[in-house]
C-alpha cells in the first residue's frame, strides 16, 4: 500500500500525477486527508480523499508514503502528528519515503538527509539539512526519493514505478501516455 498525504494547500500536480500513474500500474494507492476527507489544494481544487489521517494503519503492508509539496501544504504536512508518525515508521522499517518540491524540507528538518543526495524546489536547499544537494529532476538515495517540483511530477512518478515494480513497467507507461524527454 502507498499512502499519499494531502493537506490544505497541497500542490495538485505533485499529488494527482503520482496517484494517477501508480494506479494505472495497478498499485494500491490510498489518499489520506490531513484533518478531514475534503482537502483543497493551493490552486483551489478540492479532493475527496480515500481516508482521513486518523485512519491510517502503520503496518507491514506499507510500501511507500508520498509527500506532495505546495504551500501551505508542506507546512501543514509537517505539522501533522500522523505524517510525522508515518515518516518515523517508514524510516525505522526501511520503507520508501517520496517527497517532491517543498516537501523534502520535512525530511531535512527531521535530520533524515544527512549524507544523502537530495533535491527540492529551488531556494529551499537550506532546509535539506545535512544533504548533498543535487539539481536533478529526481534523486534516489536509499529509501528516500526526492524531486524538484510540479514540472518533475511525471519523472518522479516514473521513478517510483521503477522502484516499486520495474524499469520495464515504467517505460511501458511512458510510451502509453506518449511521454518523451
Amino acid at each position: 500500500m502507498i499512502y499519499v498525504f494531502l493537506a490544505e494547500g497541497f500542490e495538485e500536480i505533485e499529488a494527482i500525477t503520482p496517484i494517477d500513474m501508480l494506479r494505472r500500474c495497478g498499485l494500491d494507492v490510498v489518499t489520506v486527508g490531513i484533518g478531514g476527507n475534503y482537502i483543497t489544494g493551493s490552486h483551489g481544487i478540492t479532493v475527496n480523499t480515500d481516508i482521513e489521517d486518523s485512519n491510517i494503519l502503520l503496518d507491514k503492508n506499507i510500501e511507500m508514503i508520498i509527500l506532495p509539496g505546495g504551500m501551505p501544504g508542506t507546512l501543514n504536512l509537517e505539522a501533522s502528528e500522523h505524517v510525522q508518525k508515518a515518516i518515523d515508521y517508514c524510516t525505522e522499517n526501511k520503507k520508501y519515503i517520496a517527497a517532491i518540491c517543498a516537501a523534502p524540507s520535512i525530511l531535512g528538518h527531521k535530520n533524515l538527509l544527512h549524507g544523502k543526495n537530495a533535491t527540492c524546489y529551488k531556494g529551499l536547499e537550506d532546509h535539506l539539512i545535512g544533504a548533498k544537494i543535487v539539481f536533478e529532476d529526481v534523486t534516489i538515495d536509499g529509501n528516500i526519493i526526492t524531486s524538484r517540483g510540479a514540472g518533475t511530477a511525471l519523472p518522479f512518478s516514473f521513478a517510483l514505478i521503477k522502484l516499486l515494480i520495474s524499469e520495464e513497467k515504467s517505460e511501458m507507461l511512458r510510451e502509453s501516455i506518449i511521454y518523451h524527454e
